[in-house]
């Protein structure tokens, strides 16, 4: 046979079923080539007498000439993030797995996936992010086989015909065709044309359907206030600062919320009874009101609010309210306890200062606005971590802007008094004092709200000095969200849930100029990707990097349910010789995977330090038992926790009109070198000129920055999307 044949429904449904099975062992099946076979021939079933005979739809499997060449330009934003090694990386030559890498040569990676689909990889990435590496490609496609891009312009280059309608093959593709019928989000946010339900790019995830931030917090602080018999003592405090934040929570009454018991095998209602202990943000006011307040009187106030509202639940161990696994902690506890901080500085530190919320980056506008990320999540406001620009899908299926709304601005005039009051740090409101990246190692900073891998590993070499210091991940606040619940909800929920990214690989249709070979290849490689094998692949790099039992199998851990592969003992070792524990950089840089597709966590988590496992495991709990909301990435019943798809496919009128309101995207930046007014806001108050509060706020964005034509525009583009759906 001439042609190889790499894909067959009859063959990939036997690997699928291997896979599967596995969740009844310890072990899943080793990465293979998938074998050269042909469509097996059968025959119809006899038909009732005088019914029709219904022909079974026969679908043309994947062929091409083995050793097919396929010249792709796609890595993740580097030259040490491409496919093959660039001359840092692999210096005079890095052994890995036994086998030795120079310049230019593939990533392992790399290498396995050439192996297994018997193709030719020729690597033209240019280094760049996908946003700027299509645009050094655009104008010179026939250059190019695959390569990555921005979806908003790998969506529009497909609409002009430049790149592969790869919708017009899903048939041929059982893996990637059975990712996207699961997950209805996900095809949503790829379709390119709701007329044609076009689909011009593979998604890449980075990790999906799990969390994506968490607060972290430094919880032995926590835990020296908060716990113990008796009241607080302290040889030497400061006082509280002048009020300036005002409750959020109710000051009277109470609410139920349902909790994971300690032991996270269950839950439970807890109740905050206001009339028992009152608000402590307003009992701390009327203190401060009349007087000073130390900081040992702050904390012995907090201590006797948390056994009053929760009715002595906590018992000695009230630091549980903030870190444990049955964690309640709201925003107005969390002020009060972030005034016993500051206020308590030389007993946490022995020094004079101690700074509360901070970023991983002060100048770094990526990293600044996850302070308003996390005001969101402190305020029950919707759209400040969204999927797709700030919206969001109200109860009544309708997109909101939170650009436009009032609440939105309301949530950031309350982090303006938290920072007033000096509890956000002078790094990040007035760019001077400790920087953020040394808060860590010199033990200043106490809370922040990223990524858990990458940032609790600094438990292992920022805090290895500090003795007893832990940075852990803790529970989502509660807050009040208006999910369509009368009055409105009192829950935790996180809109900090993972989904398809904004960049992805595309086909070039000028590159594989009608070559059916090349076009087979490239749709070949995009299934692979999403098959089971595929993902574990691209997530985890070859066989070689993975523990295996005596007989050749996977060992396995369960992961959010399902069993997955675990690191060699070569791999962690690995790790932190060449990337400090950095899984992220490690995989991207030695190994060459999670540059796309489908990411799973379950190799980061492995590489996560054990104290970032305890926090990241509690929320996980929490998830897995409902107490922890998140987004859907279907058409949930209640459209409110429907996750915005990525990319909401438009014409081109209204794409270059979106382009063209400036205002909107220049105000509202997120990426390093941008502005952003919503973090101008949390530092400095409202400077935009006419605008007093938050209502002039919403309503300049709204009439003068073009957000009232901006979100017509993507209702009705969501509109035609929900159409479409309704159809498939």
């Amino acid at each position: 046979m001439k042609k190889r044949i790499l894909i067959t429904m009859l063959v990939l449904a036997a690997l699928a079923a291997a896979f599967v099975g596995c969740s009844k062992g310890n072990s899943i099946p080793v990465q293979q080539a998938a074998p050269a076979a042909t469509p097996a021939a059968s025959e119809p079933a006899a038909a009732p007498a005088a019914a029709p005979v219904v022909e079974e739809k026969k679908v043309e499997p994947l062929t091409y000439a083995p050793g097919t060449t396929l010249r792709i330009a796609a890595g993740y934003n580097s030259k040490k993030t491409g496919l093959s090694y660039d001359a840092d990386t692999a210096g005079q030559g890095i052994t890995l797995a036994g086998v030795t890498y120079h310049t230019g040569d593939l990533k392992p990676t790399w290498v396995a996936v050439q192996n297994i689909l018997g193709i030719k990889i020729e690597d033209k990435y240019q280094g760049n992010s996908a946003t700027n590496e299509f645009k050094y490609w655009q104008e010179r496609l026939n250059e190019v086989d695959m390569l990555s891009g921005n979806a908003v312009a790998l969506n529009e280059y497909g609409e002009k015909g430049s790149l592969v309608n790869i919708a017009e093959y899903l048939d041929r593709m059982p893996n990637f065709k059975a990712y996207l019928e699961a997950n209805p989000i996900v095809r949503l946010s790829i379709t390119g044309s709701t007329t044609t339900g076009a689909i011009y790019f593979a998604p890449y995830f980075d990790g999906v359907n799990d969390i994506e931030r968490m607060p972290l917090m430094r919880v032995d602080w926590a835990e020296k206030l908060l716990d113990g018999e008796g009241a607080f003592t302290a040889s030497k405090s400061g006082t509280v600062n002048a009020a300036v934040y005002q409750p959020y929570m109710p000051t009277s009454g109470k609410i139920t919320i349902e909790t994971p018991t300690a032991d996270g095998k269950g839950t439970f209602m807890l109740t905050k009874d206001y009339d028992k202990a009152g608000n402590i943000v307003k009992t701390m006011n009327d203190a401060l009101a009349k007087g000073q307040v130390t900081g040992v009187q702050a904390v012995n106030m907090l201590r006797d609010y948390i056994d009053k509202a929760y009715n002595g639940y906590y018992g000695t161990k009230r630091s549980n309210l903030f870190i444990g696994q049955d964690a309640a902690w709201d925003v107005d506890e969390l002020v009060a306890l972030l005034r016993c901080v500051v206020a308590n500085a030389y007993t946490l530190n022995g020094k004079d200062s101690v700074q509360g919320l901070f970023a991983r980056e002060d100048s770094n506008l990526q990293r600044q606005v996850d302070l308003y990320r996390f005001a969101g999540h402190l305020f029950g406001v919707r759209g400040l971590e969204s999927r797709q620009d700030f919206l969001y899908v109200d109860t009544d299926g309708k997109l909101k802007d939170a650009r436009q709304e009032v609440a939105t601005y309301e949530a950031l005039d309350r982090m303006r008094d938290m920072a007033l009051e000096g509890l956000i740090s002078e790094s990040f409101i007035k760019s001077q004092g400790e920087n953020s990246g040394t808060m860590l190692e010199n033990n200043l900073g106490f809370m922040s709200y990223d990524y858990n891998q990458t940032q609790t590993i600094l438990n292992d070499t920022k805090l290895k000095n500090v003795p007893g210091g832990k940075y852990m991940a803790v529970m989502v606040p509660v807050a009040c969200w208006q999910d369509g619940t009368p009055g409105g909800n009192y829950m935790r929920f996180t809109e900090s849930w993972r989904s398809v990214k904004t960049d992805a690989w595309a086909i070039s249709k000028e590159g594989i100029a009608g070559n059916t070979d090349k076009l087979n290849a490239a749709l070949a490689l995009f299934d692979y990707a999403f098959s089971p094998e595929g993902q574990i692949l691209l997530s985890y790099g070859p066989d070689d990097f993975i523990k295996k039992n005596a007989d050749g199998s996977y060992v396995t851990f369960m992961f959010n349910g399902k069993e997955m592969p675990v690191i060699s003992d070569e791999t962690s070792e690995l790790l932190w010789k060449l990337a400090n524990g950095n899984y992220t950089n490690f995989a991207r840089y030695y190994l060459g995977s999670t540059l796309s597709f489908a990411k799973s966590q379950a190799f980061e988590y492995q590489c996560t330090n054990e104290v970032g496992k305890v926090g990241a495991g509690y929320i996980s709990t929490a998830i897995g038992l409902g107490t922890v909301k998140h987004p859907e990435l279907a058409v949930a019943k209640n459209q409110w926790y429907t996750s915005v798809p990525t990319v909401l496919p438009g014409s081109t009128v209204e794409t270059d009109a979106i382009n063209s309101y400036t205002q909107l995207v220049q105000q509202f930046g997120t990426a390093k070198g941008k502005f952003s007014v919503l973090v101008d806001q949390i530092q400095k108050g409202y400077t935009t000129v006419g605008v007093k509060d938050a209502a002039s706020a919403a309503n300049v964005v709204k009439t003068e920055w073009n957000g009232a034509q901006y979100l017509q525009l993507r209702e009705r583009q969501w509109e035609r999307l929900l159409k479409f759906y309704e159809s498939l």
